[in-house]
This record gives C-alpha cells, structure tokens and sequence, in this order.
C-alpha cells in the first residue's frame, strides 16, 4: 500500500509514475519524473525560504541539494511504499536507489498533472517539512567538507577530479566521476556532472574517515 494521503482522479497516471522504462519502453515514469523534479524542486525551495528565514543563498543551496538528493527521495520512497510498487525490468546492481528516486520524482509529477501544484505541494510540504526540520544547521556539501579535510590534513592540496566516459542510454546518459586526494580514489555516478562529483566526494569521505 502507498500512504500518499492523495485520490487520483485518473489512477492511470499513478500506475504510469511506477513504470520504469526497463518494463515498458515507450509508455514510462521519464516524463513524469521530468515534471515532477520541477515541482519538487520549488516546494522544497520556497519551504526552505520560509523555514530558514536568517540563512543566506548558500545555506538554502546546501540544505536543498541534500533534501532532494537522491538518497532522500529513495528513503522517502521506501517509507511511503512507493518502492514496492514499481514496475521495473533488469536492474543492474546499485541502481536501486536511482530508481527509487526516480518513481518518488514521477508520483509527484503525477499528482501536479491529475490535481495541479497546490495538491502536489501540499503533501511535499508535508514530508519535507518534517526533513528539513530535523537539521538545525545547514549542511555542507560533500565536496566542500572534502575540500575542508583534505586542506587541513594534506597541507593545504587539493581533492582533483576526472570525469570519465558518461554510460548509459545516449538520451538520458549516467554520469561518472572519480575522485582523488590523499592517497585515496573513489568513484561517483549521477544524472549530472555535478551529483557524480558530489557523489564521488561522498564516498571518498567515507574512505577516508575510518
């Protein structure tokens, strides 16, 4: 069972938002989830806005980066079973995560479609509200805390980047990153060059602290 506390009007377009394009490669979750990453996006901005009235650009930045990651937006999807309910084909390992977030992003693209942005809104407020208000301070970002450690620790060098060769399909391409600082390399995938970065940077933080 899905506990969205929303009625679709047309439970169609739900079933469509659980559809991943393995299943089924013409009728899928892509344009939803292309919708519904915009609206989850300005929800949680103007929610941040409102919740964080002292804070400058950057610390929204921060908290929004982490609050639609796709680490959040899988985690959401499981508490809400979503993630049970997805209609996928071969899934190659690692992958869950993505896909789970994807599904989350494509229900909200649904319900702005079937009920309009208020309806969709409404219940990210709900959600995110409570997500956001379980950090009172801002985050950093996983390549800026990189950056801090390895300063302090290395005298002063720098993590460095390499971009390596995207996979995936040509139109919806996976991105991949590998980074090294310290002795230490580590890899990171994502929809952008930016969340491979930040993605990499993450893991190798967690090489590095233990």
């Amino acid at each position: 069972m899905i506990k969205l506390n929303y009625t679709f009007n047309n439970p169609q377009l739900l079933e469509l938002a659980l559809t991943q394009s393995g299943a089924d490669a013409k009728h899928n979750n892509e344009r939803l989830e292309f919708v519904g990453d915009r609206v989850l996006g300005l929800s949680v901005a103007a929610l941040l806005y409102k919740m964080f009235p002292s804070e400058h650009e950057g610390e929204l930045a921060r908290r929004h980066a982490m609050l639609v990651s796709t680490e959040t937006l899988a985690s959401v999807a499981v508490r809400l079973g979503v993630a049970k309910h997805i209609r996928h084909g071969h899934m190659t390992a690692g992958r869950s995560q993505h896909m789970y977030a994807d599904a989350m992003e494509a229900v909200f693209g649904a319900i702005f479609i079937d009920g309009g942005f208020d309806a969709a809104q409404k219940i990210i407020v709900d959600i995110w509200g409570e997500l956001a208000a379980a950090d009172i301070t801002a985050p950093k970002d996983a390549k800026t805390a990189l950056q801090e450690l390895v300063q302090k620790a290395d005298g002063g060098a720098l993590p460095v980047y390499e971009y390596l060769e995207p996979t995936g399909a040509s139109h919806k391409p996976t991105f991949n990153v590998r980074v090294t600082a310290m002795g230490h390399t580590a890899t990171g995938s994502g929809a952008s060059k930016k969340n491979a970065s930040i993605a990499a940077a993450e893991e190798l933080l967690k090489i590095l602290a233990i």
